[in-house]
């Protein structure tokens, strides 16, 4: 037996991954995603959502992308995993999101190309969106200059392509390198810890959807639980993952602040 068999669960309900089907609708979460959504469905041109490490801009990245219907949008998601991105290989990247083939190494015909691709979604009456993660890793001045461009493409009264970039705090300062770019943020929001109250709720939801129904921790270790994470809602799930196999371990019928005070000592947390 192990401890999803003994506390009665159907899967994890504390996975570090970015599983959409455990979205939790806390209010700032809900109030950025439809900030977002508005830009997109207004065609602002560059929204940013920035935050800590572990706060959901992942899982919120990927909520918006399956929030846009497909006979609307013609949407992408990319994921930036070093720094070393030049602007060649940016331009490229997004042509082959938004479904333009091969696209040729000249830059000039390869912007001609992007144009009339996004013209093309524009006259399907479809908007075409690119939803960018770890957006602070895009820091090579000419590619700012780039970002810049792209957005120039536009026809009369309409522009042609929106971007969404999510990233660490430091994107504000990426961003303000070039005065010019930073002047077109249309739309901010910035995610924070949860509140204690908040960090309760949300293992509640977390366990529920994972199948369980009765509590298991207790109200003083959800307390605990607050602290040592201090709301980061990634910090909290590893924090409560392994607590429910420590009380596996212990046989114990409920997570009490005594286990949570054990891990986080062995994560090296502390309130």
């Amino acid at each position: 037996m192990d401890y999803l068999a003994f506390y009665d669960l159907r899967q994890e309900p504390f996975s570090v991954m970015p599983l959409t089907k455990f979205y939790y609708h806390s209010e700032q979460h809900d109030r950025a995603l439809a900030k977002l959504q508005f830009a997109v469905s207004a065609m602002k041109g560059l929204a940013v959502l920035v935050g800590d490490v572990g706060t959901g801009k992942t899982t919120l990245a990927r909520r918006l992308l399956d929030s846009l219907p497909e006979d609307e949008y013609e949407a992408s998601l990319l994921v930036i995993i070093h720094s070393d991105v030049d602007a060649d290989w940016f331009v490229r990247r997004i042509m082959g999101q938004l479904g333009v083939p091969d696209p040729p190494a000249d830059r000039s015909a390869a912007l001609t190309q992007l144009f009339a691709r996004l013209a093309e979604i524009n006259e399907q009456g479809r908007k075409a969106v690119v939803i960018i993660d770890e957006a602070q890793m895009l820091r090579q001045p000419l590619l700012m200059e780039t970002l810049r461009g792209l957005l120039n493409l536009e026809l009369p009264e309409q522009k042609l392509l929106s971007f969404v970039l999510f990233g660490l705090p430091e994107l504000d300062a990426v961003l303000q390198k070039d005065a010019p770019l930073a002047q077109r943020i249309a739309v901010r929001h910035q995610l924070e810890p949860f509140a204690t109250a908040t960090t309760a709720d949300y293992i509640d939801h977390r366990l529920s959807l994972a199948g369980r129904d009765a509590p298991i921790f207790t109200a003083a270790a959800l307390d605990t639980v607050h602290a040592v994470a201090k709301g980061v809602p990634r910090v909290i799930n590893v924090v409560c993952d392994n607590a429910l196999f420590e009380g596996y371990i212990r046989k114990a019928p409920a997570i009490d602040v005594d286990i949570i005070q054990n891990v986080a000592s062995d994560l090296g947390l502390h309130e």
